[in-house]
Formats: structure tokens, sequence, C-alpha cells
């Protein structure tokens, strides 16, 4: 009798629906996986290299020297994605601020307008995922839940006419209903604690990246890196030739 309580005695035991609902949890819990297994690499890669990107960036010589030193030190592209699109927006105000382009619009409004527009991007891209695994943590144990109550009918239609309680006929139902309920939970753990452990670290790269793009902004509009005794030698004698 020991011998037959197994997995495979009762998914013998179980029909198409609760076939279904074990495929669907199987999948989840695949699904989620995967997307834990590669947010955590980016995750990892990212906050193994910020400090040492920007310390390359601000310790540069001049604009294109931090802008590759960036890029190299920033496997992520996060920082250095911003950096381009700060020295970018700059470099093409400062162009065409002859040809009417600077005429509503200073150099510190279109600045921000690029660098906010790349930061709000940027969080999607970092944030994407997190609801698939907010969905899987929410759904998974009502999943279960459902594969639960599913086992628990086939128990009582199994005992309905009986006239004594055989242990064979409902031990098959309840087991596929305990599997069930400790499947639901098997998905939804890891799905929500993966999701709360992301979010805190991207709202700590958030917070990094913010304070990055005030100090970029500051100083590709005034040659000066607030809160820093670093200058980057190419952007601060354009300003000073600029107001001179």
């Amino acid at each position: 009798m020991q011998s037959q309580m197994g997995l495979a005695h009762f998914w013998s035991q179980g029909d198409l629906v609760t076939h279904t609902t074990a495929f669907i949890l199987a999948i989840l819990s695949l699904a989620s996986w995967t997307v834990i297994l590669g947010k955590l690499m980016s995750t990892w890669r990212a906050s193994r290299s910020v400090d040492r990107a920007l310390n390359s960036f601000w310790s540069a010589n001049s604009l294109p020297e931090a802008l590759e030193a960036l890029r190299r030190d920033d496997p992520s592209g996060i920082f250095a994605g911003l950096a381009l699109t700060g020295a970018h927006s700059a470099q093409a105000h400062q162009q065409n601020a002859a040809r009417g382009i600077g005429a509503g619009v200073n150099a510190s409004e279109f600045v921000t307008r690029s660098m906010r527009s790349h930061i709000v991007n940027t969080q999607a891209r970092i944030e994407k995922g997190l609801t698939f695994l907010a969905s899987v943590g929410s759904t998974a144990p009502f999943i279960g839940l459902f594969g639960t109550v599913w086992g628990i009918y086939h128990a009582l239609v199994g005992l309905s006419g009986a006239t004594q309680v055989v242990l064979d006929k409902v031990a098959g139902p309840v087991g596929e209903a305990l599997i069930m309920t400790a499947a639901g939970l098997f998905v939804a753990i890891p799905a929500v604690l993966a999701y709360n452990a992301f979010t805190r670290a991207n709202r700590l790269v958030a917070v990094q990246l913010d304070g990055f793009a005030h100090d970029l902004h500051a100083y590709l509009t005034t040659g000066v890196r607030v809160g820093g005794n670093v200058n980057l030698v190419d952007i601060g004698a354009a300003r000073a030739n600029r107001q001179g």
C-alpha cells in the first residue's frame, strides 16, 4: 500500500482538470525562475560595476574619454546610456541653437528633457518582468487552491454511496489536493521573494541614476561637477569660451 502512494499514483488518479492545473503551475514555475535568474544576473552585473564606472567617468580628462570609460566599465549600459544621451543633447543644442532650437528652450531645459526621457525608458527596462513575478506570486496559490478543491471534490464523489470509508478510495484525491496546495505555494513563494528583492534593487539603482543625472546635468550645462572637485577639460573650456 505504501509503495503505491507516490506521486505516480496520485498522477494516475487525476483527471484532465488536475493534469491541466499541474501543467499550468509547472509552466508558471519555469517562466518565473527564468525571469528570476535573468534579472539576478543583470542586477548583480549592474551593482558590481556601478562604483567603478562612475569613478572612471569622473576621473577622465575629457568628455570623450569619460564616455568611453563609462561604456567600458558599465556592462549594463544603464549609466553609459544616460551619459551618452546627455552629452549628445548638449552637443545638439550647442550646434543648432543658432538655427532656432534655442529660441524657446535653453540648454538646461533641453538636456533635462532628453535625460528625463532616457531615465523613464531605463526604469521601464530594468523593471521588465516584475509585473509577471507579481502576477505569479498572487495567482499561483489560488491555482493550487483550485486543484485542492477539485481533489476534495473527487474524494467526496468517491465516498458517495459508500456504506463505509475505504482509505484507498479517498487517499488518491486527498493526496492530490494536498500536492496541489504545496505546488501552488512552491510556485508563489519564490516569485514573491524575488519580486520584493528586485524591487528594492531597482529602487537603489533609480536613486543612483537620479544622483548621477543631477551631477551630469550640472556638469553639461555649467562645466562644473556639483559636489565634486573634478572638471572635464573640454566641456569647461567650451562653457568658458561661450561665456566670453
